[in-house]
């Protein structure tokens, strides 16, 4: 033996035919007598403990050394405890094992080194095209144990000192150690794996998505190697197998998927080289993150479109969507396309049980300096295990989190069924708890991962599932969760601020033009003529609060608009907006006057300021009403406060003008008007047929509620007194499909269907501001000829305040019970003083909070 190393080593020293060198040396010391090692060598880490540090074999076993490239020729090594491992495939005990050469080979999924200057231009290698893959122990360093043809095992180990060796879902090989394989040894792994007794393999089975990539399980009979014509080869050498092999049928699929990637006609979400793509979009800095990487967030939920679409949803809802493209990153997509250097977030949002190589790839990721954010997820990196909690699963639990200024917040939410524990070193920050029988239990935890910082917040509580997602819950259910919702997305945007990503908006929206809609043709034509003759003596200008309006009429040329200047559409064209009906609006607007002349914006700063200014110049009785899918700058009812109204996609808003006479009974009483016009937004809903037991209300004194939990909606009127007659403002908004944060109507349409089994539709904004204008012209008419008498019976009906007690002057002042309203429309109390009329003191959001005394005369 001797003699012949001795000759061998003198070949390579001088011939450098290595490849030929190893082969032969295999093919004299196989059989069990000595153990071969190719591994990479690598620096001496001290950080580590002296017992973890790598160690080489002795010197004497070297036997070749191509770089940083080495191969050892040692004593037999023994490979007889798989009990840790994970099986690959029954068959593999089942059939008859080949007499090879059985081999365990190592890999890491750090960054891979520059090519070796030993590697050749012969073609890479994937290691499980050569072999056949038996059982595999995931983690740092991933291992797996596999049998190969002693030819077969030298092309591996050829290719390994070649740095031509490749493995799937970025590992990168580090060693390969043949072993004596006990011939039972596999036998037992299967036997104890199928009853189930091996615990911290709760998925010896990895249950994966049908296209999930995994590492080839072939049949043994392929690897007898049958002695076929030498036309009958695969490309890369090995035997071709009949069309029906299951390898073969495998490398077809993986072909097939591999040229799928390469489309990005069939990747709409992730393009090919959307890095690139990435890069193009990123031509302002406000594009890119302080680390440098595009601005991609990537959402993995298993494959399931309909929740990444839900989970794509969410986010646009949280983050600045000016900022960041949101992707579906599919399983295959995580396991082969290069997003890891490429993303600024990464986004887990599925329970279902991650494959090895999907955990490995992922935490790959994070030790890159990745940023995740793990909903539901069952990843765990270092330091963190998961607990079981089934009986929880998707019930309703407390949740305290713990903000970044050490406030806490206190929420209910669903629970995933599971909780984290500590388990062992790692750097883990509780962020979030929710309450046990036992104790409190960790829902929300921050962990660093890796030497580059990596960064990951994982949550075991449902932050991504809407309240009305689990019919389960119950209209109790769904009211806790509701009165939350705000707060969960507080929750998320606290946590994606930690993440790095922006999540106040980088801009607002640009004001869109300006249309004026026919619904009447005699009222509206009245306005149009006004118009013509005001903007032929004004440069084709008029003005309002909101700004210039430049009319422009048909067949002119699109406008050159000046700054502060806004374009009037006089006569638009019949498609103009995908969020408002011109023609729902008028099949539902029953009205004499009011609303019959409609300037409709997307985009508005207020609708009160479109009119403002209009309302005095234009001609009397027009029955203008000015409509808008979103404001920028919406105002609530302590309008000096400042109070911002939201007005997101979804949100009915509208500012009517309406005309009183003082010395009518509602000129005498306008305090009353704020009223009426609540009460016609609730009717609107609730004189619908099947819509009557939809839980809107009224709290006092021009709030739209949902029951008395939480407000979806608003009033707010402003009056100009011009020659004995109030020109009045009376601007609305509420909630109609726009379900987050707090709550919409169509919430509570959906909610009567599951709890009632109905199916009633959905309803629209167009439709519902229709029949509110409607509803409060019959309301301004009954009141005029009857007085309050006529509609406090129906406002009383609707109001949530029968019965309540409020505080007068302060907080802590003398309690008082509501009675009602008073002839002013102000709210009447009793109290230690009697019956008095009191008003809110204009300095709280809580308009039933600190009220006064109104004065008398």
């Amino acid at each position: 033996m001797l003699i012949t190393l001795c000759y061998i080593y003198l070949w390579v020293r001088f011939q450098r035919y290595y490849t030929a060198v190893i082969r032969s040396a295999l093919y004299r010391l196989s059989g069990g007598q000595s153990s071969f090692t190719f591994c990479a060598l690598k620096p001496e880490r001290v950080d580590l403990p002296r017992e973890q540090r790598y160690k080489p074999p002795r010197e004497d076993t070297l036997f070749l050394r191509l770089g940083d490239r080495v191969i050892y020729i040692t004593e037999p090594q023994a490979c007889d405890d798989l009990s840790k491992w994970t099986l690959l495939g029954s068959s593999l005990v089942c059939g008859r094992r080949l007499e090879s050469i059985a081999f365990i080979i190592e890999a890491t999924s750090r960054p891979k080194v520059p090519a070796s200057p030993h590697r050749t231009n012969e073609k890479v290698l994937n290691w499980s095209d050569y072999c056949l893959p038996l059982a595999y122990s995931p983690g740092q360093p991933y291992r797996a144990v596999a049998e190969a043809s002693l030819e077969n095992f030298s092309r591996l180990g050829v290719a390994f000192m070649e740095d031509r060796l490749h493995m799937d879902n970025g590992l990168i090989p580090e060693k390969i150690v043949s072993v004596l394989l006990r011939e039972t040894a596999l036998k037992e792994l299967f036997e104890q794996q199928q009853d189930g007794s091996v615990e911290a393999k709760r998925h010896s089975e990895p249950t994966e998505p049908r296209d999930s990539p995994q590492l080839p399980r072939k049949s043994s009979l392929h690897l007898e190697e049958p002695e076929l014509p030498s036309e009958h080869q695969h490309m890369d050498g090995h035997h071709l197998h009949l069309s029906s092999c299951h390898e073969c049928l495998e490398l077809e699929n993986s072909t097939i998927l591999s040229v799928k990637f390469a489309s990005v006609e069939n990747i709409p979400d992730l393009p090919d080289d959307y890095a690139a793509a990435a890069a193009a979009a990123d031509e302002e800095s406000v594009r890119r993150n302080a680390s440098g990487k595009p601005p991609n967030v990537l959402v993995f939920t298993g494959g399931c479109e309909e929740r990444f679409q839900k989970i794509r949803s969410l986010l646009e809802e949280c983050v600045d969507t000016d900022s960041y493209v949101i992707y579906h990153l599919r399983p295959q997509q995580a396991l082969s396309d290069p997003w890891l250097e490429n993303t600024l977030l990464l986004v887990l949002a599925t329970d279902q049980t991650l494959t090895p190589q999907l955990q490995l790839r992922f935490l790959s990721y994070l030790s890159q300096g990745g940023k995740l954010l793990g909903l539901s997820s069952s990843l765990c990196p270092a330091g963190l295990a998961l607990r079981p909690r089934d009986a929880q699963k998707d019930r309703i639990c407390t949740l305290t989190f713990t903000k970044s200024d050490s406030t806490e917040l206190r929420l209910s939410a669903l629970s995933s069924g599971s909780v984290y524990v500590r388990d062992g070193d790692g750097e883990v920050e509780l962020w979030g708890e929710i309450g046990a029988q036992d104790g409190r239990e960790m829902a929300i935890v921050r962990v660093t991962h890796g030497e580059d910082s990596g960064e990951a917040v994982l949550c075991q509580v449902r932050l991504e599932t809407a309240p009305d997602a689990h019919d389960a819950q119950g209209s109790a259910g769904f009211s806790e969760l509701k009165m939350s919702n705000a707060r969960r997305y507080e929750v998320l945007t606290e946590i994606l601020t930690s993440l790095g990503l922006r999540c106040e908006l980088s801009q607002v929206p640009p004001l869109s033009p300006i249309y004026l809609l026919d619904t009447h043709t005699e009222q509206t034509g009245r306005f149009l003529r006004w118009l013509r003759a005001q903007t032929d003596g004004s440069g084709g200008v008029v003005r309002s609060t909101a700004g210039v309006l430049r009319a422009v009429w048909a067949g002119d040329e699109p406008p050159d608009l000046r700054e502060g200047e806004l374009a009037l559409h006089a006569e638009p064209p019949e498609s103009f907006s995908e969020h408002f009906s011109p023609q729902t609006y008028r099949r539902h607007l029953q009205t004499r006057r009011l609303g019959r002349t409609v300037l409709y914006a997307d985009v508005t700063s207020t609708t009160m300021d479109l009119l403002d200014g209009l309302m005095l110049q234009s001609p009397q009785e027009t029955g203008l009403i000015a409509i808008a899918a979103r404001q920028t700058q919406g105002k609530g009812q302590r309008a000096a406060g400042g109070n911002a109204w939201l007005s997101p996609l979804g949100c009915a808003i509208f500012t009517l003008h309406l005309q009183l006479p003082v010395d009518s009974r509602l000129g005498q009483r306008i305090p009353f008007l704020q009223h009426l016009v609540a009460l016609a937004v609730v009717e609107s809903v609730r004189t619908l047929p099947g819509y009557e037991d939809v839980d809107l209300r009224l709290k006092w004194p021009n709030d739209i509620y949902y029951s008395n939990l939480m407000k979806l909606g608003g009033v707010l009127v402003n009056s100009t007194f011009i020659d004995r007659t109030f020109h009045l403002l009376i601007g609305c908004g509420f909630n109609v499909s726009n379900s987050n944060p707090t709550v919409c109507i169509n919430d509570l349409v959906r909610q009567q269907n599951r709890e009632h089994g109905l199916g009633l539709e959905p309803l629209a904004t167009a439709q519902l501001i229709g029949r509110s204008v409607t509803l409060l012209e019959r309301y301004v008419s009954e009141f005029q000829l009857h007085g309050s008498q006529a509609l406090l019976p129906l406002y009383y009906r609707r109001w949530v305040h029968g019965g309540t007690r409020v505080r007068l002057w302060s907080e802590d002042g003398p309690e008082a019970e509501v009675l009602g309203l008073d002839e002013n429309g102000f709210l009447q109390v009793m109290g230690d003083q009697g019956v008095v009329s009191v008003q809110p003191d204009g300095n709280s959001f809580d308009m039933l909070r600190n009220l006064v005394v109104t004065k008398t005369s």
